[in-house]
């Protein structure tokens, strides 16, 4: 780089003025940090990541559809931003929560900065804030509405209307953020695989075209009946936001997929799902689980593996009326990470094998539901 480029680099951060911005918790905490991004006002259910990388990825999962991140890794924005790292079409989060803000990048392979991509986005975050305070409230507390804020500057008046922001619980999100239309993706793939799409990651898709799937997306909307007339060989039902218990359209459909004997495969909601079909209840946990480092144990294979997880429900293990076996269980907090219906080539788990981004420990749970549809 040379002398005159980084002195226009300075002179373009120094004219850019910081804005305050607040960040109000529905129990009438509140932050004053910088604004970044659009300057707006952006509100819903505030939840944290520990991942120490992949914050694009986290940016764009449609599982956190209605939700304000905190980002607990200390550097967002270093490395920019990417149109492959992406996990759908546009930012998905309502607001995110960081402490310190790069407005500059330094990856040759990004497209733009992290700051533009907000910009290009109309998206509204804060910055400048003592994320591990914000963390250590939210874990002892729970899980909470939030709204940040960097045009309303008047906190009594964020206070109050955090207070009409819906909560999370009972609320139906995925039809905000699944495909309106059926796609294929790799026709040339030997086995077919219909894709229910609750809110579906772009590396599921990946993971499945990679072995040599030819998947066909279709709206989380759409019957057992009409995705048969596809033939498909086996069934995958996605991730996605909002509350399981508010989805008895899906829980249909998987009823009758598991009904018919087909082979399915689940993730994230699409577990919870799986679960409610038979007969089973959910409920929402404490703060969540979202990170990168969640240990799960495989209760069939006696082994242990590191996993990616988003997620803010979980199954009641309680409520299960012996036709469902549990196979992985999380080693923090032993609450239910995978399940088999007896008797039936169907099975799901609640983290992300996937993984984009995150670890790879349990891309075998794609090879053991490929090698099944042969």
């Amino acid at each position: 780089m040379s002398v005159t480029n980084f002195v226009e680099i300075l002179t373009v951060v120094s004219i850019n003025e910081k804005q305050k911005a607040y960040l109000v918790l529905e129990d009438g905490t509140f932050f004053e940090g910088t604004a970044i991004g659009k300057i707006g006002t952006t509100s819903g259910e505030i939840a944290f990541n520990t991942g120490m990388t992949g914050y694009q990825e986290v940016f764009t999962d449609p599982s956190y559809f209605g939700q304000i991140v905190i980002m607990t890794m200390d550097h967002i924005g270093n490395y920019g931003a990417r149109s492959l790292d992406e996990e759908s079409n546009s930012i998905k989060i309502s607001g995110l929560v960081c402490k310190n803000y790069s407005p500059m990048h330094s990856r040759t392979l990004a497209d733009n900065s992290l700051n533009d991509y907000f910009i290009e986005n109309n998206f509204t975050g804060i910055s400048d804030v003592d994320t591990r305070q914000i963390v250590k409230h939210i874990r002892d507390v729970g899980a909470m509405n939030a709204i940040i804020s960097s045009e309303i500057l008047d906190v009594q008046k964020l206070q109050a209307m955090v207070l009409d922001v819906p909560s999370m619980s009972g609320l139906e999100l995925s039809s905000k953020v699944w495909s309106k239309e059926p796609y294929e993706v790799n026709k040339s793939g030997k086995y077919k695989v219909a894709l229910l799409d609750l809110g579906s990651k772009s590396n599921i898709i990946n993971c499945l075209t990679s072995r040599d799937c030819h998947v066909k997306v279709f709206p989380g909307d759409t019957s057992y009946v009409e995705m048969k007339k596809w033939s498909p060989d086996g069934f995958m039902i996605s991730n996605g936001p909002g509350d399981p218990s508010a989805m008895p359209y899906a829980v249909k459909t998987i009823q009758n997929i598991v009904s018919a004997d087909e082979k399915m495969f689940g993730i994230c909601l699409g577990s919870q799902i799986l679960a409610q079909a038979q007969g089973m209840k959910t409920f929402k946990l404490h703060r969540g689980h979202r990170g990168q480092n969640h240990p799960v144990k495989n209760l069939v294979t006696g082994k242990s593996e590191i996993t990616s997880q988003n997620h803010g429900f979980a199954i009641d293990p309680e409520t299960n009326n012996g036709s469902v076996e549990i196979t992985h269980v999380n080693l923090n907090d032993d609450t239910v990470e995978g399940i088999k219906v007896k008797g039936k080539p169907a099975f799901a788990v609640q983290y992300h094998p996937e993984a984009s981004p995150g670890p790879h420990d349990s891309r075998y749970l794609f090879d053991e539901f490929v090698s099944s549809l042969a």
